[in-house]
């Protein structure tokens, strides 16, 4: 058999790349994808020194036609040009309260600019500082496989009791989805109202795309067992569950994770409680349902800031979320004395949230104040009009 060298073109071994190797590899492009696409433009040099000289400059020419969002696991040196901070939903809401802004900069990632062109009105523009800044949750439910799934539960005989609830991290196909079926998008602070909420509508719930705040939220907050809940496998045959299976279930959850979350372990809770004594140990429900139960708190991103604020001087904390976000918390609270550390002796920065970077930034900001839209981000009609209804729903929740 001929030896295949790593030099080998595809070409020459006449195999075809999927779609999906060729975002990978930044050809071609997917506007509907959360995975990278290619970033049109000359960006200055990271090491210009007059960056952000050059950032100030461009957003004072804008004025009040720009409104910069930045999501709490963006770098610091773009948080300082925020008008705002917070979480994806936060930020959407945040962007709607400012119609006389033309431009919404949204630092975060891909389905946060959906969201944010949903909830805004049709004659503001939402730009995404770089395109490649997308989600590994969101993408790991696509609208395809979503409808696979309901044939499957249509197939086995529960569809008509099955009420989705979709998580804030997805994109905006899978919240119109949500929409159609008569269900409810959730964040992680809000995920037990929704799961309530749903459960009055019906039997189950298809819960969408990050298993482990579905099964968190149902297990350690609503009192379910482990024994209610299955794994839907999009890669599988019938996602890998029997149709008694599906019957039996009280939570369908999809086989999504956080990538940074599903990092860390139990062995990373152990180890931190034997490095540090009387280490309070917080974490985002995002986190694998062992780390959850072997720590001392969970909530959401809001919620860690908020416990971190209210917590005593000389406290010891070991946070379980983006590094980002505990650095800067740790340099915040350094002078009350407070204690803070990174869960897991691993950096573990969200490497598509930290695409967006200052030389993104200041291309972005002096395109716009040339009059030049770049990396708009626009959701269709019909899809907006489904992902609206959905996140409406979430809003009315008591």
């Amino acid at each position: 058999m001929r030896d295949v060298t790593t030099a080998q073109t595809v070409q020459e071994l006449d195999v075809q790349p999927t779609p999906l190797a060729l975002l990978l590899l930044g050809r071609d492009a997917d506007p509907r994808s959360e995975r990278g696409v290619e970033c049109p433009g000359d960006l200055p040099s990271p090491s210009d020194p007059d960056l952000v000289e050059r950032a100030r400059a461009a957003k004072e020419k804008l004025g009040e036609k720009v409104f910069v969002l930045g999501h709490h696991y963006q770098r610091d040196e773009v948080i300082q040009f925020a008008d705002v901070t917070g979480d994806s939903f936060k930020l959407a809401r945040d962007a709607a309260a400012r119609p006389e802004a033309e431009y919404i900069v949204f630092c975060g990632v891909h389905f946060m600019a959906e969201s944010a062109d949903i909830l805004t009105t049709d004659d503001q523009k939402v730009v995404l500082p770089d395109l490649a800044a997308g989600c590994s949750m969101a993408d790991m439910a696509t609208a395809e496989q979503v409808a696979e799934c309901w044939d499957v539960l249509t197939e086995a005989g529960v569809a008509d009791r099955v009420v989705p609830v979709s998580y804030m991290n997805s994109s905006a196909d899978i919240k119109a989805f949500t929409g159609r079926h008569g269900g409810t998008i959730c964040t992680s602070s809000n995920a037990k109202r929704a799961l309530e909420w749903a459960f009055e509508q019906g039997e189950k719930v298809l819960f969408l795309p990050d298993q482990h705040l579905g099964r968190n939220t149902a297990v350690r907050d609503m009192g379910m067992s482990l024994g209610d809940c299955v794994l839907y496998n999009p890669h599988k045959p019938n996602g890998g569950l029997t149709a008694e299976e599906l019957r039996n279930a009280k939570m369908i959850l999809w086989r999504g994770h956080c990538s940074v979350h599903g990092r860390f372990s139990v062995e990373s809770v152990e180890d931190v409680r034997a490095r540090i004594p009387g280490v309070n140990v917080l974490v985002h429900p995002e986190c694998k349902h062992e780390v959850v139960a072997a720590a001392d708190y969970v909530g959401s991103t809001e919620y860690i800031i908020k416990a971190l604020e209210a917590a005593p001087a000389g406290s010891k904390w070991a946070i379980g979320t983006e590094l980002n976000l505990v650095r800067r918390l740790a340099n915040r609270f350094a002078a009350e004395d407070k204690e803070i550390v990174f869960l897991d002796k691993t950096v573990c920065f969200c490497s598509t949230m930290n695409r967006i970077d200052l030389p993104h930034l200041v291309w972005t900001l002096e395109s716009l104040a040339e009059g030049k839209l770049v990396n708009r981000i626009e959701v269709d009609p019909e899809t907006e009009k489904y992902a609206k209804l959905a996140l409406e729903r979430m809003l009315a929740l008591p």
